[in-house]
């Protein structure tokens, strides 16, 4: 049976709802569809702020960042969220050499080179060869030119700090999908099987000829594995 609760999607550092239109197009018929914005300065303040605006108990998926912030929310109110989806995103903390490579990141975008920084990062980590990159990083680059500096620093500050949560993964007791693209080379295959042996019963779902945004870059597969989830 379709499960109808609405579907609060968190999408990952510097987009937008557009890294879900595929998703939004094919669910949006028969279900309240929320896309939250990634605002705070840690993690947990921005789960607490999505929770604020949220429906009383929702459907939760999360993609990269947005699955870090996603675990938080599973970690802050358990018993408002029916099933929860973790999608190319990392249950660990910050290592320390990621955080310290992010500070010149920060300082780029602080002078005005953003979109380098966006581009540098995005082409050789981001997406798998094929024939949509093009289109899908120009989605990107769109989406972070969009949500601009301020943001950017904000949300590598967030993820700079944020708490690993592989406890919380443990006490995970709804239905669990947790997805990845075979190519993603920011979060890896292993880090998806280490979150769906946490997590009791969940199904892990990899996306061949996908990257790091199976939902714009294999958007069929990802809601085809998306509906089997919230059935």
């Amino acid at each position: 049976m379709m499960n109808n609760d609405p579907l609060l999607m968190i999408p990952g550092m510097m987009c937008d709802a557009r890294l879900f239109t595929p998703q939004i197009d094919m669910f949006s018929h028969d279900r309240m569809i929320v896309v939250a914005p990634l605002v705070g300065d840690t993690i947990t303040e921005i789960a607490t702020r999505i929770l604020d605006q949220a429906p009383l108990r929702f459907a939760l998926a999360g993609l990269s960042m947005g699955g870090i912030v996603a675990m938080e929310m599973w970690a802050q109110a358990p018993d408002r969220i029916s099933r929860i989806a973790l999608l190319d995103t990392n249950p660990k903390a910050e290592h320390p050499k990621v955080a310290v490579g992010r500070e010149p990141q920060i300082a780029a975008a602080l002078a005005g080179d953003l979109r380098r920084v966006m581009r540098d990062e995005m082409k050789p980590n981001y997406l798998a060869d094929g024939p949509t990159q093009g289109a899908v990083l120009d989605m990107c680059m769109s989406m972070a030119e969009t949500l601009g500096p301020d943001a950017f620093v904000r949300q590598s500050r967030a993820l700079q700090t944020r708490p690993d949560q592989q406890n919380a993964l443990r006490g995970v007791t709804v239905p669990a999908l947790v997805l990845c693209g075979a190519d993603d080379t920011l979060c890896p295959i292993h880090r998806h099987e280490l979150m769906a042996d946490l997590i009791p019963n969940a199904t892990l779902t990899i996306i061949p000829n996908a990257g790091h945004l199976p939902t714009l870059e294999q958007p069929d597969l990802t809601n085809k594995a998306i509906l089997q989830w919230l059935t």
